[in-house]
């Protein structure tokens, strides 16, 4: 491992989690760019009504280099099925994959679980992706309890898909106020 590069040359899958504005995206980014080229499949479907959210889309284009590949898709589990290319794949981020699931199920009243199917799609395309993997993931779990059921549904889910993911991946970082901390 050189002194610039986080992971071990072994790593496979990395898995990124980290809070709001933790620098979680950022520091999967470098990781990505240690093994170029890049392909980046954004998983947020862009609301034109909700302005914010569309400017931490548009802060995530402008960072990226303009040689990225860049797969807009609510699918990662799809499009890890494709042979994957040279250098490494970045999946950014997990929350709003599971946003999107949650949305195509109409799920938000829904049991906990209902979910499953789609999260045990994207477990399996992880573990059984060939190429070199960087996944982004919100770590939720550790404020206050949401007051909303949509809240506490989407905690409760992230927590659960997270918890797979980190079993599947070779490599973990939690990232606090933009410092990795090596969680395995």
């Amino acid at each position: 491992m050189s002194d610039r590069s986080f992971t071990s040359s072994r790593a496979h899958r990395i898995l990124v989690l980290g809070g709001a504005r933790s620098g979680k995206s950022a520091f999967a980014e470098v990781l990505a760019a240690e093994v170029g080229p890049v392909r980046y499949i954004a998983t947020a479907i862009p609301d034109p009504a909700d302005l914010d959210f569309a400017e931490r889309i548009a802060r995530h284009r402008d960072r990226r280099p303009a040689d990225w590949n860049v797969l807009e898709s609510a699918d990662p589990a799809t499009a890890l099925t494709a042979a994957p290319p040279a250098g490494t794949t970045l999946i950014d981020d997990i929350g709003t994959w599971l946003t999107a699931s949650i949305d195509a199920r109409d799920a938000w009243e829904a049991p906990r679980g209902t979910i499953a199917p789609d999260a045990d799609a994207l477990v399996a395309a992880v573990a059984d992706y060939p190429g070199r993997l960087v996944i982004v993931t919100p770590e939720v779990g550790m404020g206050v309890i949401p007051a909303t059921r949509s809240g506490r549904l989407f905690r409760d889910e992230i927590g659960t898909v997270n918890q797979r993911l980190a079993q599947t991946c070779d490599e973990a970082f939690l990232i606090v106020a933009g410092l990795p901390l090596r969680l395995k």
